[in-house]
């Protein structure tokens, strides 16, 4: 029994806090549970009819009784919410210096690529101590990310990016499983995350993967924006048909529609892949789809590009 476990071991800096929910939860149903039950049977013993017995006498209610029994579950269900949602919040928003990591799920294994140029299948090494942010997605059917001893799961859905983050706090090797039915091998689409200590990352990192040069994503980025000639429209000075791209992403877009939109990854995904869906104002819809033509890993590297630029550097 010295390896036997209940649950898996906490690796992450939210695991002990989602443990101790669970815990909560768990106990609040099991002394309810309990309560509920043993009373049933306390009043089917106590007040069983016997022969030669009247009625028990009505009873017609106790107004403290009532507030009892309803104000002290209300206050434990809103222990639940609020502390849930705490968690929830803190599992939605990662921290503004986390590493991003790009993340593409296909039939059957995970592609995951870091911005220096370093890339991995089925594995992936991360520093402990460090958050660390996945932009997922998918290239065929919906998958889901899911690191038991991080205590983090996140579906990676084809046609749009979802994120996650987490920040290991042990070094070691933990599992990595697809935990949504995806197809025949669903099973065997699993990995491993290495949590290394920050001075064992940084030499892993630099190193270099074999039969390849690693090439940062947002240089990648930039040789897909040239090779497609997107730098024809979307000059820098912003004479060309296209808006210019520079210090574009986190600023807000007005549409033609009089609407406005926030240049995130998700908005400029579908830029490029449905140019057609929302038109920026002043600007004619003349852009192409590149539906089709690139991968999900081609333009996640055009998005870490558009990223990169700053406003009035060059966009071409």
């Amino acid at each position: 029994m010295t390896n036997f476990r209940l649950w898996p071991e906490q690796a992450s800096t939210i695991a002990p806090q989602t443990d101790a929910l669970l815990l909560f939860l768990l106990g609040v149903s099991l002394f309810f549970s309990l309560l509920i039950a043993g009373l049933i049977v306390f009043f089917m013993v106590r007040y069983r009819r016997q022969p030669g017995g009247d009625h028990a006498p009505d009873v017609h209610g106790s107004l403290a009784l009532e507030a009892t029994w309803t104000v002290i579950p209300f206050v434990i269900a809103m222990a639940m919410f609020f502390w849930g949602a705490s968690i929830f919040a803190a599992i939605q928003h990662a921290p503004k210096d986390a590493m991003p990591i790009n993340v593409v799920g296909k039939q059957w294994m995970w592609k995951l690529q870091h911005l220096e140029g370093r890339r991995e299948i089925n594995e992936l090494h991360v520093p402990i101590g460090r958050p660390v942010k996945l932009t997922m997605t998918s290239e065929d059917v919906i998958h889901s990310f899911y690191v038991p001893a991080f205590r983090v799961k996140q579906d990676a859905v084809p046609g749009r990016y979802s994120t996650v983050w987490f920040e290991a706090t042990k070094a070691g090797t933990y599992h990595l499983f697809c935990a949504e039915y995806c197809g025949t091998l669903h099973s065997g689409m699993i990995g491993r995350i290495v949590a290394m200590e920050p001075a064992a990352f940084e030499v892993w990192l630099a190193g270099q993967e074999p039969g390849a040069a690693n090439v940062p994503v947002a240089v990648a980025g930039e040789a897909v924006f040239r090779a497609q000639a997107c730098g024809t429209c979307h000059r820098p000075d912003g004479t060309g048909q296209g808006p210019p791209l520079a210090g574009i992403f986190g600023k807000t877009v007005r549409l033609q529609s009089g609407e406005t939109v926030v240049a995130d990854e998700g908005y400029l995904r579908e830029s490029i892949l449905n140019s057609q869906a929302k038109i920026v104002a002043g600007y004619q819809p003349v852009m192409p789809t590149f539906q089709g033509l690139l991968s999900e890993e081609d333009v996640m590297r055009l998005i870490a590009y558009v990223k990169s630029l700053k406003a009035g550097g060059g966009g071409s």
